[in-house]
């Protein structure tokens, strides 16, 4: 996973970083469907340019609190395993990091924040880089979620046809 260039957003007062290939896009919070007994991370199911993917709080996931606020937004990702949208309190900016400002870091040992897995080292910023595959990977239940996504899908293509 290269982080050279990058999209940055914030949660709380803390940068994070996602790599820009794996952006699809960033919305204004829409319309979000809640189902009941998921995860608390788990917003629920919304329709992004006509595909329904789950919506993920990353204020949950960080802070146990959710994001609020004017400059939420979704930030849509692409991975092998699910599309799913990021809800996070700000989408800042574009950056490009030169090899020489990521750093590695050792809390990738670390099984809850496995996903942290570079540290961009700026002049006046450290901006942490998250994995949004390790990320959407480590969350507990996702396997269930996904599988059920996947049986919407379906039953949607059914009545379709």
């Amino acid at each position: 996973m290269t982080f050279e260039k990058t999209v940055i957003f914030r949660c709380g007062n803390e940068e994070y970083a996602l790599p820009v290939e794996q952006v699809v896009s960033i919305e204004k919070l829409g319309r979000i469907t809640p189902i009941p007994h998921l995860p608390n991370y788990l917003l629920g199911f919304s329709r992004v340019r006509e595909e329904l993917i789950p919506v993920i709080d990353f204020n949950r996931i960080l802070y146990n609190r959710q994001s609020i606020g004017e400059q939420c937004r979704m930030i849509v990702l692409n991975t092998d395993i699910v599309n799913y949208a990021l809800v996070v309190d700000e989408a800042k900016e574009i950056l490009n990091f030169s090899p020489s400002e990521i750093q590695q870091v050792g809390l990738v040992n670390y099984s809850k924040t496995r996903y942290f897995t570079a540290v961009a080292n700026l002049e006046h910023r450290m901006i942490t880089c998250v994995d949004p595959k390790i990320l959407v990977n480590s969350l507990e239940g996702i396997r269930e979620i996904i599988e059920y996504l996947h049986k919407m899908l379906e039953n949607e293509k059914n009545v379709n046809a």
